[in-house]
């Protein structure tokens, strides 16, 4: 600003380029503060046009930014019937009190648990199982390499002094806690809930494009198992991709350990 400023100030000054300068220009004989108000209007005018450009992109890209959650990408979108669903307590999707029949083994040896556990939630049990499939495929002693703990891969500082982390009970009730608090402050959209457990509450609430590569991942398998089961299959050709990832190593670890063939 104090560069225009002292511009303007020197206006009244007569300008000291040669008489034949502005012959050539055409501004031979036009009074100082004319041709300086042009040479003004030369050196501003693309400028604005510039910034006026800068606005219009600007503009254009917050149109296009979606609300906090998945945004940008349609392949990243939440699927029909995952976020919004209001089908997210006491009813199992199944028309019955247990889980969809699309889990592996492992995570079925734990259903009545899992009924039990969801129930003094109100919650729907396939959320849990969902939880449950992907953090530890069932395997209650089951330890990340960040430190999360069983079946429910709870972070430690999740725990008051003295609990048994790996206890299924304890562990199942500090992973849904968190769960359920992830649906309250997601207005209950099961995929940011989802998102929220693997990258944290925060997480969630942030834009696609900020999330780790982990959380994206950990949305697409969850909430597409989750939509898997809310369309009444009986398979999940998103579990069955999981698998494929690096699940099955998972699931056979959960199997040794419990004894399962």
């Amino acid at each position: 600003m104090a560069y225009y400023d002292d511009y303007y100030q020197q206006v009244d000054t007569p300008l000291t380029a040669p008489p034949e300068f502005f012959e050539r220009v055409g501004f031979n004989g036009a009074p100082p503060h004319t041709i300086v108000v042009i040479f003004v209007a030369v050196l501003l005018i693309p400028a604005l046009a510039w910034g006026l450009l800068r606005l219009t992109e600007d503009s254009a890209m917050a149109a296009s930014v979606a609300p906090a959650g998945v945004v940008n990408d349609a392949a990243h979108t939440a699927p029909a019937g995952v976020a919004g669903s209001a089908d997210l307590y006491a009813q199992s999707g199944t028309g019955g009190g247990g889980i969809s029949p699309i889990f592996t083994p492992e995570v079925h040896y734990w259903e009545k648990q899992i009924v039990g556990w969801a129930a003094a939630y109100d919650l729907d049990p396939n959320l849990a199982a969902i939880v449950m499939q992907v953090e530890s495929c069932g395997d209650p002693n089951a330890v990340s390499g960040a430190g999360a703990q069983g079946l429910f891969q709870v972070m430690p500082f999740h725990f008051s002094a003295g609990e048994n982390m790996q206890d299924p009970d304890t562990n199942a009730r500090r992973g849904l806690n968190y769960l359920v608090e992830g649906l309250r402050l997601t207005n209950g959209d099961v995929g940011l809930a989802f998102a929220g457990y693997n990258g944290g509450h925060g997480t969630a609430a942030k834009s696609w494009n900020q999330w780790p590569a982990e959380t994206q991942r950990y949305y697409n398998w969850t909430s597409g198992i989750y939509e898997d089961i809310q369309a009444g299959l009986t398979e999940s050709p998103t579990l069955q991709t999981w698998l494929a990832a690096g699940g099955a190593a998972l699931c056979r670890q959960a199997a040794n350990r419990l004894g399962l063939p």
